[in-house]
């Protein structure tokens, strides 16, 4: 059976790479949460996506700050873009979300992929956060299905769903580029984890493999990297062809069983993430954060023995 959405995709790339104009990639990294955040844009016509960007936070204070956010914002003044989009690529377990913050500043639709909404019901529950969160994705502006399709200003773009890492998880095909979330890092550091709840290493891997199925050239810009042991330096950059031909865990070669055991088994030696508890709480309402209390102040809950 085709793969409609991923025919399509590979047919816009292929069109991008002949075109004259393309996308424009402003990378930030958050060294912190070693996170690659985005502010990209359509050099005709100046429209602007921000994708997955990083709210300061402080564990230990409890404090939130806006630096990471205000340099892309000031890099967004500073080029003349007009900002359409918000784009998040799941519900991170990383890094607390800053597009709230962002899109009072400088406007947009803030999306993500409409299984948000399975995410939102399991740990809604973990959370116990009661009637008071619709777990609808109402806290988004635009639910993305697998295959949908929008722009960049004149620059085509579709979503694709893969799934594996979460239930939500999208991959952002556009133009000629591919924003992967977390599927795939550098080829010397391998594959994202699936061991969160709704995660699966089977659905991680079939995920990959389409996109991998993207043309060679296809330029693919990742949410995070770690160094892989004899690299100095931070890298988010790499190419379909690149990651098929290098990938420690899901090169070309590596069937689905043996992926599936070696990502099961790796999980199991892995700690949580430092900021999942109040990362995910947090991104399941769109970045927003917890009401005040009588007393003036936010909470975030921390649910004990549970993770």
């Amino acid at each position: 059976m085709s793969d409609h959405p991923l025919d399509h995709a590979t047919h816009q790339v292929h069109a991008a790479q002949a075109a004259r104009d393309k996308l424009a990639v402003k990378a930030f990294f958050d060294e912190p949460t070693n996170t690659a955040s985005y502010v990209i844009h359509d050099p005709a016509t100046r429209r602007a996506a921000i994708v997955d960007s990083v709210l300061d936070f402080d564990a230990a204070s409890g404090r939130t700050s806006t630096a990471s956010a205000d340099a892309m914002i000031a890099y967004v003044r500073a080029e003349g873009l007009t900002l359409d989009w918000l784009l998040e690529t799941h519900a991170h377990a990383d890094h607390l979300s800053a597009a709230p913050y962002i899109q009072q500043t400088l406007g947009g639709k803030l999306a993500i992929g409409r299984e948000i909404i399975t995410v939102q019901n399991v740990f809604g529950k973990i959370f116990n956060v009661g009637t008071e969160f619709a777990r609808d994705g109402s806290e988004f502006d635009r639910l993305f299905e697998d295959g949908d399709e929008f722009a960049i200003g004149s620059i085509p773009a579709i979503a694709l769903h893969v799934p594996g890492h979460t239930p939500a998880d999208m991959a952002y095909v556009i133009g000629d580029v591919v924003f992967t979330g977390d599927t795939l890092f550098m080829p010397d550091f391998g594959t994202a984890r699936a061991d969160f709840p709704g995660g699966d290493a089977r659905q991680l891997y079939q995920s990959i493999r389409r996109l991998l199925a993207l043309p060679d050239a296809t330029r693919l810009f990742l949410c995070h990297d770690y160094k892989a042991p004899g690299r100095d330096s931070y890298v988010w950059e790499t190419t379909v062809a690149a990651e098929r031909a290098g990938n420690i865990h899901v090169r070309d070669g590596v069937e689905e069983d043996a992926f599936v055991e070696m990502r099961t088994k790796r999980d199991a030696t892995l700690a949580m993430p430092k900021l999942i508890l109040p990362s995910v709480q947090v991104n399941i309402r769109g970045g927003q954060l917890p009401e005040p209390e009588e007393n003036g102040k936010r909470y975030l809950k921390l649910p004990l023995d549970t993770l």
